[in-house]
């Protein structure tokens, strides 16, 4: 990851955007620069991935004008020899260096072209315009305010603007900024036209494209890890990614030290794929002692995204301190687009589309942030295959009603597009889903409920709730991790439009906690 940041006035307060600014340091360790341009401050924090030699330094410049971006741009050389052609010459071999020659050549008409993650600040010279766009999903963050004279200020975290904007919000993934006005350049929820192909046609673009998915992801100039949970998703990404790779790759698993369930099917896993893999064990006492870290770092007060996270950024923690990787490949984003163990009671197939679009339209402040800013504050990258453009838009246009679970197995679909290629064992590729924070133990978030219970009387809690109109809380344990984050984020709460839950208007689904674990047809996920 890196770190990006715009102060759009040409009267931008120096010392207060490098004060902002310093506050995501662990997001670009490697180097810092912040330019004046003609209309105002960029600022950049280098986590080197692409082109790791200092001609990779951004802001890159061209004749006045300037961009900052955090990303990846897949498929960038065939577009540099293009560019080339017109005469434009490179000085690094940083994905990145193309974007201002495609602005000159393209305008906005650049960014439906980007096959990319990214967030970027771009200052034209020519006009002294900035613009800003994010990829279509949401996977590199970007976040907007106004300061007190009204000049927009981007940065890729909420903490960078705290102090400096009244009311911080979240960049819309899939827009640019541009004029003082946003605009929907990609909306990636969106189905032109369903996809009628037969079963077996289906399966076959499945596994096409996420094989496309994973390969172009392994492509780094530093090295590569995987996180392997021992469920279906990530376990996919490993197995193609170690038939893709001459060495055996490096897999990471987390557990508590009692009733870990996914380490033995992480163990299982690695065992069969051949990858190098080590386990993360955890306690209650790192638990408790991450939650307010962890809080801090996602700028959220969603509870299944902290509890989720706590795993998750302890593993990526060890990484970072015991390993010399810097990318790290996951299985998020899988289940939008094939289904929770909620949608098994979606009334109709109309209504499980609809729940997929609202899920990834609203994925980058859940499972996008979690696993952004897990990985990123362990100064790694998060590089996320099924958050393919192409993947995505493919399985979102297939008949939902080939999507529903019909056949007595959740994701069958994606299940039955790898089963001939005997890449995992049986027992892995078929196995019931079971939610990441209880996969790490079901102490876990039992240690963390019983500990928001001994802080709040029933009195209390009752009390304290009602201080919060947006998103109240409604267990101790969201009144906990609210109160943590109006320290950090003090009346930011809107930047989160609610929390997670299953679809309550489904029969089956009104429940009052998020995790899966309390939903009936949770069975044998938890085994």
């Amino acid at each position: 990851m890196c770190s990006i940041m715009g102060y759009c006035d040409p009267n931008a307060p120096l010392e207060a955007f490098r004060e902002g600014f310093e506050r995501t340091v662990s997001r670009g360790p490697d180097a810092s620069a912040v330019v004046q341009t003609g209309g105002g401050l960029l600022g950049f924090h280098r986590l080197a991935i692409m082109g790791l030699h200092p001609e990779g330094m951004q802001p890159f410049e061209r004749d006045g004008s300037y961009v900052v971006c955090n990303g990846e741009v897949y498929g960038f050389a065939a577009m540099k020899k293009e560019l080339a052609k017109k005469g434009y010459a490179f000085v690094s071999e940083s994905d990145c260096e193309i974007l201002l020659p495609l602005w000159f050549e393209h305008g906005v008409g650049m960014f439906p072209m980007l096959d990319a993650e990214f967030a970027l600040i771009l200052y034209d010279g020519r006009t002294g315009e900035f613009v800003a766009a994010r990829d279509p999903i949401g996977i590199r963050p970007l976040f907007y305010g106004y300061d007190e004279a009204g000049a927009i200020v981007f940065a890729s975290e909420a903490k960078n603007l705290v102090g400096l904007c009244a009311e911080i919000r979240p960049f819309p993934p899939g827009h640019y900024w541009k004029g003082g006005a946003f605009v929907c350049y990609n909306d990636i929820a969106k189905v032109d036209a369903v996809c009628r192909d037969d079963l077996e046609t289906v399966c076959k673009s499945i596994h096409d494209k996420l094989i496309a998915g994973v390969r172009k992801r392994l492509v780094a100039d530093a090295k590569v890890g995987f996180l392997l949970s021992g469920g279906l998703d990530s376990s996919l990404v490993c197995a193609i990614a170690a038939r893709e790779s001459a060495q055996p790759i490096r897999t990471f698993a987390i557990g508590m030290d009692v009733d870990a369930i996914d380490l033995k099917y992480a163990r299982e896993a690695a065992g069969f794929i051949g990858s190098d893999h080590t386990e993360v064990i955890i306690t209650k006492d790192d638990v408790l002692a991450a939650l307010e870290p962890v809080v801090a770092l996602l700028g959220t007060f969603d509870i299944t995204t902290i509890r989720a996270s706590v795993g998750m950024y302890l593993v990526c923690k060890a990484i970072h301190e015991q390993t010399d990787i810097r990318v790290l490949l996951t299985g998020e984003i899988s289940d939008e687009l094939f289904g929770y163990k909620y949608t098994d009671f979606a009334p109709s197939a109309e209504e499980f589309q609809k729940e997929a679009e609202k899920r990834l339209r609203e994925l980058y402040m859940y499972d996008v942030l979690r696993a952004d800013r897990c990985i990123s504050v362990n100064s790694l990258e998060a590089r996320v295959p099924f958050g393919d453009l192409d993947f995505v838009k493919y399985v979102m246009a297939i008949d939902p009603a080939r999507k529903l679970n019909t056949y007595g197995k959740g994701k069958y679909l994606l299940r039955r597009a790898f089963e001939a290629d005997h890449i995992l064992p049986e027992s892995i590729l078929w196995r019931e889903k079971a939610a990441f924070s209880d996969a790490v133990g079901h102490s876990m978030v039992d240690d963390l409920k019983e500990y928001a219970e001994s802080r709040y009387t029933d009195e209390d809690y009752q009390l304290r709730r009602m201080r919060y109109s947006h998103a109240r809380p409604f267990t101790k344990e969201s009144l906990l991790y609210r109160e943590i984050f109006e320290r950090y984020y003090p009346g930011q709460a809107k930047m989160i439009a609610d929390f997670w839950m299953p679809n309550k208007s489904w029969e089956g689904c009104d429940v009052d906690d998020p995790s899966a674990r309390v939903l009936s047809n949770y069975g044998a996920s938890g085994m």
